[in-house]
């Protein structure tokens, strides 16, 4: 029997649909691309039904939705009423990947776990409470490392690890205030990974800090906007050995965050029930 084609369906939060989600779907081999902008979750069910019930169960696996735009949290309300949707049989696969948050989170812990085995390892993220950086820090603690969530207000790290912690209870986490200079040596001695979330074009870590850190054994930097978040590490470093640390820039660690992305769409047409969120894309670069 030969199979539909592969249909998927961009619901974005944002007025105008991603031209970069809309291209990476297209180099994923999808036949079908339909994109639709400023979606809200009152909107969603009709849209989901759209696409449950125009096909029979057994080509429910052809069609899948990619749920994106620039606003994390509205990403997490579309995705919670999609699955609402579903009843029995009738249901499609769905990713989340708002901001690209849980693929450049998920290969920035995987480019960690190439250097370091991250059980039992001290890691401080630096920026933690941004979208990216929450993803880190869960990714982090579910593979068993100790995690040091560091922000300018430590309420906001504290807020942080109290998300985490309702997840994962058994997650090792301490929050960090890294207002100065001074406090954000404090957060990195004794760390063996570092990686940096934080804004675009904010040095949070200077380069003679992370050189005289001589636990530190690999520096990631996710800012590849001027000046760098983490000094002397360049945006095209990958795997880039420097004063005994391994380096990552953000374009060092894209290449395997586009690697992951096409991967996970691919991955939602294997089957109509898969949810595809940053454990799930991290799962799925661990297989390599």
């Amino acid at each position: 029997m030969v199979s539909p084609p592969k249909i998927l369906v961009c619901l974005d939060t944002d007025a105008q649909p991603s031209v970069f989600d809309g291209v990476v779907a297209v180099d994923a081999g999808i036949d079908h691309l339909f994109r639709h902008g400023g979606v809200t979750p009152d909107a969603i069910r009709n849209l989901v039904y759209g696409a449950l019930f125009t096909r029979g169960t057994a080509d429910l696996r052809s069609t899948a939705i990619f749920i994106g735009g620039s606003d994390v949290a509205a990403g997490e309300a579309l995705l919670a009423k999609a699955r609402e949707c579903f009843f029995g049989a009738m249901r499609i696969s769905l990713m989340i990947d708002s901001n690209g948050a849980n693929t450049t989170a998920a290969a920035a812990v995987l480019c960690a776990g190439k250097h370091a085995a991250l059980r039992g390892v001290t890691a401080t993220v630096l920026g933690a409470t941004g979208s990216v950086g929450r993803r880190v820090v869960r990714l982090l603690a579910r593979e068993g490392a100790i995690v040091r969530v560091s922000s300018r207000q430590l309420a906001r790290a504290q807020g942080v690890c109290n998300e985490v912690a309702i997840l994962l209870p058994s997650a090792q986490l301490t929050a960090w205030e890294t207002r100065s200079a001074d406090a954000v040596s404090q957060a990195i001695t004794g760390a063996t990974v570092v990686i940096n979330a934080g804004a675009p074009a904010v040095e949070l870590l200077s380069e003679p800090q992370r050189r005289e850190a001589k636990s530190l054994r690999v520096a990631i930097d996710l800012n590849a906007v001027p000046p760098v978040g983490i000094g002397g590490i360049e945006p095209q470093d990958k795997a880039t050995e420097r004063d005994g640390q391994m380096l990552y820039g953000a374009i060092g660690v894209g290449g395997l965050k586009m690697k992951l992305h096409k991967a996970a769409i691919r991955r939602l047409f294997e089957s109509n029930d898969a949810v595809l969120d940053a454990e799930e894309i991290f799962a799925l670069g661990g297989t390599w």
